[in-house]
């Protein structure tokens, strides 16, 4: 099997990681391959250190800043490949990602069927990171992995992903509206696209945890949160325009509820309409409460400063753990280095 399969890279500010990124995509055993980066308007040394990987047959483009949806739009107009394989500026891929998948597809011999593999979390040091299957870990079919990917709050991240550019093009566009979790609304789409998904367990993607800059943060943005519940509801009408089940609905108010707390109190408008879609779906969604270890703060000084207490933890204890990998990484180098 000959199928060419392009890796396409979205990237922006990314320079401490596009290097290592780049080296997992060359490093791939497929060969039948097109890697392609597109800077969408970095302002730190991204592009410089992109273009250093030209002589090795990378194609480097690059766009005033549009936002990561358009970034991936231009690279995959750009692509040529039967199959699509994306991957973010700051992630790694195993050396025989492509390889395994592309001979789950020779075996499927389905242009729309969908290929998933395991990936796991890290920091500095991939070595370290973790595997821990979840309920979307097996072969499943598009209402199925939609509903226990609500239903448990779930996720499989972008690079997991393998797509025929049949699939790709019954999909359309990565939305431009969407400031974050464009991946998962786009996968929804792809998913819906699909006759199914098949997991490749041999397969694997690493996943950088970055700091909470990134993307997926919502944080305060009113920007942010509009994008979020709007990419919500596509998805839930995506959903239940396969089934309207009692279970798919029950899924859908599990997924509203999981959400909630980035709107709660912040946008009162976006919480009342979230309330509104879950009766709708006939169920109920409960006002977040602080966790047991905020609960003083909440009674003394509100929903709101409890949030923000826990969140500013979370990204002081993020940050500790961050340098602290970051320290052993240095470490494990410097001995390798010596040896």
């Amino acid at each position: 099997m000959r199928a060419f399969v392009s890796i396409l890279i979205p990237a922006y500010n990314a320079e401490n990681w596009i290097a290592d990124t780049l080296e997992s995509a060359i490093a791939q055993t497929w060969p039948h391959k097109e890697i392609i980066v597109v800077d969408d308007g970095s302002t730190d040394g991204t592009l410089a250190i992109a273009r250093r990987f030209e002589r090795k047959g990378v194609r480097v483009i690059t766009q005033l800043n549009q936002g990561a949806a358009a970034a991936r739009n231009t690279a995959s107009s750009l692509s040529r490949g039967d199959y699509i394989q994306w991957l973010d500026a700051d992630d790694l891929l195993s050396p025989d990602k492509v390889a395994h998948q592309m001979e789950a597809a020779q075996q499927v011999r389905d242009r729309r069927a969908l290929f998933s593999s395991p990936w796991a979390y890290f920091r500095y040091r991939p070595a370290r990171a973790k595997f821990i299957p979840t309920p979307l870990c097996s072969d499943l079919d598009p209402t199925e992995w939609l509903t226990r990917k609500w239903e448990g709050n779930w996720h499989m991240q972008t690079a997991t992903w393998l797509i025929n550019r049949e699939l790709t093009e019954a999909a359309g566009l990565w939305d431009t509206r969407l400031l974050g979790d464009d991946d998962g609304e786009y996968f929804a789409r792809v998913i819906n696209a699909s006759t199914g998904i098949r997991f490749v367990p041999q397969s694997r993607v690493y996943y950088r945890i970055t700091p909470s800059s990134r993307l997926s943060h919502i944080g305060r943005s009113n920007k942010k949160m509009e994008a979020q519940f709007l990419g919500m509801k596509l998805q839930i009408g995506y959903l239940r325009a396969r089934d309207d089940s009692d279970r798919v609905r029950a899924a859908c108010v599990n997924y509203l509820q999981t959400w909630l707390p980035n709107f709660y109190p912040n946008r009162p408008d976006l919480v009342q309409e979230a309330q509104q879609l879950a009766a709708s779906l006939g169920g109920r969604l409960s006002l977040p409460k602080a966790s047991w270890k905020y609960a003083w703060i909440e009674k003394l000084f509100g929903f709101a400063a409890a949030k923000h207490t826990q969140l500013s933890y979370n990204q002081i204890k993020s940050s500790a753990l961050r340098a602290w990998d970051k320290m052993m990484y240095s470490v494990d180098h410097r001995s390798r280095s010596v040896s």
